[in-house]
């Protein structure tokens, strides 16, 4: 029916007793109080002003209304500083979801201790799974993922590739020699994965490479496909992240492409503008190094 604009200038007139003040007041050209005036009148069917050789002053019919026009400019006001408190309020905590091997990496650079003497009334929490959890239905809210993005509610930005490569122990290879190619994996005891794993590409993967797998191990999670191979027990596909830092190890065959994929930085739309979390983003991507240390070394 009407513009809160409207009501403005009408409120500054009732207060200041002519357009000319009202306009000083509002920081406008008297003519734009005019204006308004007449558009506000015209959309409601009512006069609500009249002039007199004095200024103006309210018609009955405004002098009606006038007490519940306040009442929206008080409401008005009540919400605009709450924005600005919501704007400001940076308190909280921002649930993290990542790949259990990279918190200990993230706290290493000192990215948190950082971000934490920024915003001390913010913290981080940690929610590690070796599944994607669902941002959308609330399981965390900021996620340090590698895959592409499939879910279009989703925003953020691609901060380095994860790469993957083929890796034994140093006793597994003393015992059962070193693989030359992916076809010699045929001939080598492998590490599989399962359960919530299943699905990973790198699940995927080793049946299309290797069809005749002789599959000795199957782990629900990466770090438990790291302690098999660490272990001697067989021959995997790992990050190389976590595969190279790890002085037992070999990387018996070079990256894989087809399992190479892109760290993403990723959040809800809905979520992106929320103080605590833009002011967890902002910061992450104001110091990638420091996040391409953690997820790649």
């Amino acid at each position: 029916m009407f513009d809160w604009n409207d009501l403005r200038h009408l409120i500054a007139v009732s207060r200041h007793g002519s357009t000319l003040a009202a306009a000083k007041a509002l920081g406008v050209n008297q003519s734009t109080v005019h204006r308004r005036l007449t558009e506000l009148e015209s959309r409601i069917g009512l006069t609500l002003v009249k002039r007199q050789t004095t200024g103006y002053r309210l018609s009955e019919l405004g002098e009606a209304l006038i007490d519940n026009v306040f009442a929206v400019e008080a409401a008005i006001g009540v919400l605009e500083r709450q924005v600005q408190a919501l704007k400001h309020d940076l308190r909280g905590v921002i649930r993290l979801t990542c790949p259990e091997p990279t918190v200990s990496r993230i706290a290493a650079t000192g990215l948190l201790d950082r971000f934490y003497e920024r915003y001390p009334g913010l913290s981080v929490e940690f929610v590690t799974s070796d599944r994607y959890l669902d941002i959308a239905k609330g399981e965390a809210d900021v996620a340090f993922r590698s895959g592409e993005p499939n879910d279009d509610s989703l925003i953020g930005r691609k901060i380095c590739d994860s790469v993957w490569a083929i890796y034994a122990s140093k006793s597994y290879i003393q015992q059962h020699g070193r693989p030359a190619s992916i076809a010699d994996l045929v001939d080598h005891a492998m590490i599989g994965f399962d359960g919530i794993m299943q699905n990973h590409r790198a699940a995927k993967w080793l049946p299309v490479a290797v069809p005749n797998a002789r599959v000795v191990n199957r782990s629900n999670s990466m770090l438990g496909t790291l302690s098999a191979v660490k272990a001697g027990i067989g021959v995997a596909p790992l990050p190389t992240t976590l595969g190279d830092a790890e002085e037992t190890l070999v990387q018996v065959l070079p990256p894989v492409e087809e399992l190479t994929r892109g760290w993403y930085l990723l959040t809800h739309s809905d979520l992106r503008k929320t103080p605590r979390i833009a002011a967890f983003v902002d910061h992450v991507l104001g110091d990638i190094p420091a996040l391409r240390t953690a997820l790649i070394g």
